[in-house]
């Protein structure tokens, strides 16, 4: 009986719906109908055009949600929501963003990338800054070319940025010969612009060999006021001694703690990463030829992020003419130049 009276509730509303609803209300059963009667597996799997049809009767007239049996209503909603945030996305969208880099630079970009497998972006748009080109590092990494597959205490960082002018720091590293024999390569380097004053090779360094290493990485009167170094045992008691001559103030890390001369152990991470890495070493002679040609690409060509994408030895930026490359190291690394 409850359901007779509904029904005839129903069909005494419909007497006061306007035809175009009456139409719209129709076209969406026999959709609906449609779709049930379509010869595929379950679930029902609705069509982009489905979705499209829906979306533009629910716009049309809200109310049909009622009579979705397909779908639920509330995800013919999501799809409307869903359209219209694309639509003002597309919309809005055109003509903005940054605008796009000419083909020439995006080859550029890519020429470096290629031709510098130990290249970052930071070190690309450092080369590309110097080369007069204003672009964001951000666009760098974008246009690169497809590759194959503990921070400091407070108090040194301080220290380190207040003293910079006057600090310099020494350290050892070793690298083994293709005869299996050890050399030890001596590194100086000065802190305020992280230039390497020094880069020289030995078999045997002494305490007497390290001292007249500094007496030649600063002669006269350019020592500087304060030294940074480990604790190893070849800067004895007759190293120290000496440079307390030149006028130097020692300053000697903590036991194991090599974050304490952080620039020394992160040109030293360079000097391998970038160079020793990738080179056989036959002898002396060879390492220290190695090392020359290194040392001068770094302090007068190698951009750093510390210096504001500069070179130690300050690399003017050339903004006219064309643009060739040097090959440094058989090719390990070029420098870009502009030749008019």
């Amino acid at each position: 009986m409850v359901g007779m009276l509904r029904a005839l509730a129903l069909i005494f509303a419909d007497l006061f719906k306007s035809r175009a609803r009456v139409e719209a209300e129709i076209v969406v059963l026999r959709h609906q109908l449609n779709i049930a009667l379509r010869k595929r597996k379950a679930p029902l799997v609705l069509t982009n055009l489905d979705r499209s049809f829906l979306i533009w009767l629910f716009r049309l007239f809200p109310s049909i949600l009622k009579l979705m049996r397909v779908v639920r209503p509330a995800t013919v909603v999501r799809w409307h929501r869903g359209g219209f945030r694309a639509y003002w996305r597309w919309k809005s969208g055109r003509g903005g963003g940054r605008p796009r880099i000419s083909k020439d630079l995006r080859d550029l970009i890519r020429r470096m990338s290629s031709e510098n497998a130990l290249w970052g972006a930071p070190r690309i748009h450092g080369e590309l800054l110097k080369l007069g080109f204003t672009v964001a590092q951000s666009t760098v990494a974008k246009y690169m070319a497809a590759r194959p597959i503990c921070d400091g205490e407070q108090n040194w960082k301080t220290f380190l940025r207040n003293q910079a002018e006057g600090v310099a720091s020494i350290d050892l590293l070793t690298v083994p010969t293709i005869w299996f024999e050890q050399l030890y390569v001596c590194v100086v380097l000065t802190h305020a612009r992280r230039e390497i004053a020094l880069l020289t090779v030995a078999r045997h360094p002494t305490a007497l060999w390290l001292a007249q290493q500094l007496r030649e990485a600063f002669p006269w009167d350019t020592a500087p006021r304060i030294l940074i170094r480990d604790n190893d045992a070849k800067f004895g008691h007759t190293f120290r001694r000496r440079i307390s001559e030149m006028g130097i103030r020692d300053h000697p890390t903590s036991f194991r703690s090599p974050w304490q001369n952080g620039y020394a152990e992160r040109v030293i991470g360079s000097i391998r990463r970038e160079c020793l890495d990738h080179v056989i070493v036959f002898n002396e002679g060879h390492l220290r030829r190695v090392l020359s040609a290194y040392a001068r690409y770094y302090n007068t060509a190698r951009t750093h992020r510390s210096l504001a994408k500069d070179a130690p030895v300050h690399r003017p930026i050339e903004r006219f003419g064309a643009i060739r490359s040097h090959s440094i190291l058989g090719g390990l690394h070029h420098q870009y130049a502009r030749i008019e």
